[in-house]
């Protein structure tokens, strides 16, 4: 049973929502830790005084926000979290919008909402709603010291959160140099392109797709534990596709095209298979 890592409401007007927010997903990343070239030991970081140039204990360790060149406002950490105000235990949706609207270069992070102490039927209420109408509601979340902007909405039987970026924390499409091409595509090529498109229709299968990087890593770690050397592959430089043509009609030649209306539903499934744990060998 995930561990809730915050417990609070949810307000839509008059209606008060006791809620515990969860993870809705979970580090697999492969992480490495720094260690001596030399002798094989890990390397440890200390807290060090740039002026006494001694370590410090972490109890006399504080919070401080520059002013101005070497001057430092400290603060507690009751008196960060004061700045929440009573928005540290409540997220007020302050409006409903159409899921299908928020562009998902917005999202950041994803929770489950489960309900609170007594909750179950408010928290029912909301789920439903949001579920019928397609709608998610924005609203604001103190976590950590930092408000995010969120959306609550419906998934998969249960409220999600999915914390949000600010408008002005986005780099707008308009600064990006995309320098046009010297000559546009044919209609010849944006059909066969589009035809490629379908050729490789399906749904959406979440659990076809896995991390074959962090396999293929795992398995190299395991390999060089044991002692096998690692034969470095030649590094691959990127292909230019010179003849668009060309390179369409042979795409085309190895995945037949489906009709557009076709709907067709991919069978092929993946089985997922989630490596064992490495093993690890110190440098002596």
């Amino acid at each position: 049973m995930p561990r809730s890592i915050w417990n609070g409401t949810v307000g839509f007007g008059l209606i008060a929502v006791p809620v515990k927010v969860t993870s809705a997903t979970e580090d697999q990343g492969v992480h490495f830790h720094q260690v001596h070239l030399a002798d094989g030991a890990r390397i440890k970081q200390r807290r060090v005084c740039s002026k006494e140039d001694k370590e410090v204990p972490y109890s006399e360790v504080a919070k401080g926000y520059e002013t101005s060149k070497g001057e430092y406002v400290l603060l507690s950490g009751d008196e960060i979290a004061a700045a929440g105000g009573e928005r540290s235990r409540q997220i007020d949706l302050e409006a409903f919008v159409s899921a299908d609207e928020i562009d998902p270069v917005f999202y950041e992070r994803s929770y489950y909402l489960g309900p609170g102490k007594d909750g179950e039927a408010a928290y029912r209420l909301l789920h439903d709603a949001l579920a019928r109408t397609g709608r998610s509601g924005i609203g604001r979340w103190v976590f950590h010291n930092r408000e995010y902007l969120v959306a609550v909405g419906a998934s998969n039987g249960v409220l999600a959160l999915h914390t949000m970026r600010f408008a002005d924390e986005l780099v707008s499409a308009d600064d990006l140099d995309v320098p046009e091409p010297s000559r546009a595509p044919s209609t010849r090529e944006i059909e066969m392109a589009g035809a490629l498109v379908d050729s490789l229709l399906g749904n959406f299968e979440p659990g076809r797709y896995q991390d074959s990087h962090r396999k293929a890593l795992l398995a190299l770690i395991e390999r060089k534990a044991k002692g096998e050397e690692i034969e470095l592959p030649p590094r691959a430089e990127p292909e230019e596709t010179p003849d668009l043509l060309a390179a369409l009609e042979a795409s085309l030649g190895k995945k037949r095209p489906k009709p557009r209306a076709s709907g067709a539903r991919s069978r092929s499934r993946s089985s997922g298979s989630r490596s064992g744990g490495s093993r690890t060998r110190s440098r002596r």
